[in-house]
């Protein structure tokens, strides 16, 4: 049986530390800018994971936005209205990794389905891949959204298995970020953690990925043999 990829998008397909570079254009302290990037993309997790616990669900988008406030308020740095537009606009258009489309091609060639499993909208996420240049290269996208819960949840790994009517064995969640592989691992599917920083730690939950490769043509080597 010919296993379905389900690929994270933010942080997996999609590099968030994209933004650093305006960053350093609109702080006023450039030097700030790795951290705040660091801390907007850390804050817009737990804001996700808090909504979701309290069964009050917002689009993801708008955890971005509170954690863009919130950083600006942490760090000092004055954002205005009209710099948090923008950066919320140049969040819509962040880069893909450059590995990204060589290696689902070859998945796809090999007759692998891949398809974005993400906790952005749908129409975000479109919009997102199209501008990326990646969503062409995809089979599908499926968003959370549609039941208003956000990953780590395991409703949502049992959501992305109905839509792709696919069974636990066969269905892989590829993600670079452990608390989305620790998630659909717990849930019953496989899993493969895109280790992109050879310093990454892996949470000591006992629950390990049944693979972990540093970039996605190296998942496409091990999925191909």
């Amino acid at each position: 049986m010919q296993p379905v990829l389900a690929f994270d998008v933010y942080g997996t397909l999609i590099d968030t530390l994209g933004v650093t570079i305006e960053l350093e254009r609109r702080l006023s302290d450039a030097s700030k800018a790795g951290e705040f990037a660091k801390r907007w993309r850390e804050k817009q997790l737990e804001y996700s994971f808090r909504h979701s616990l309290m069964g009050a669900y917002v689009p993801f988008a708008e955890c971005t936005r509170e954690a863009l406030v919130f950083t600006d308020r942490a760090l000092q740095t004055g954002l205005s209205d009209n710099d948090r537009d923008h950066l919320m606009a140049v969040y819509a258009e962040l880069p893909a990794f450059p590995d990204v489309v060589p290696a689902l091609d070859r998945l796809r060639d090999a007759g692998i389905r891949c398809v974005a499993f993400s906790n952005g909208t749908e129409e975000a996420v479109n919009q997102l891949l199209t501008r990326a240049e990646v969503k062409s290269h995809m089979d599908a996208v499926v968003s959370v959204d549609a039941i208003k819960r956000f990953k780590p949840a395991p409703a949502v790994y049992a959501y992305l298995r109905t839509r792709l009517e696919t069974r636990p064995e066969a269905t892989w969640l590829v993600s670079s970020n452990p608390f989305d592989v620790i998630g659909a691992t717990h849930a019953g599917l496989r899993s493969a953690w895109i280790r992109r920083h050879s310093d990454a730690p892996f949470d000591p939950w006992g629950i390990e990925p049944d693979m972990t490769v540093p970039e996605l043509e190296t998942l496409a080597d091990r999925m191909m043999r």
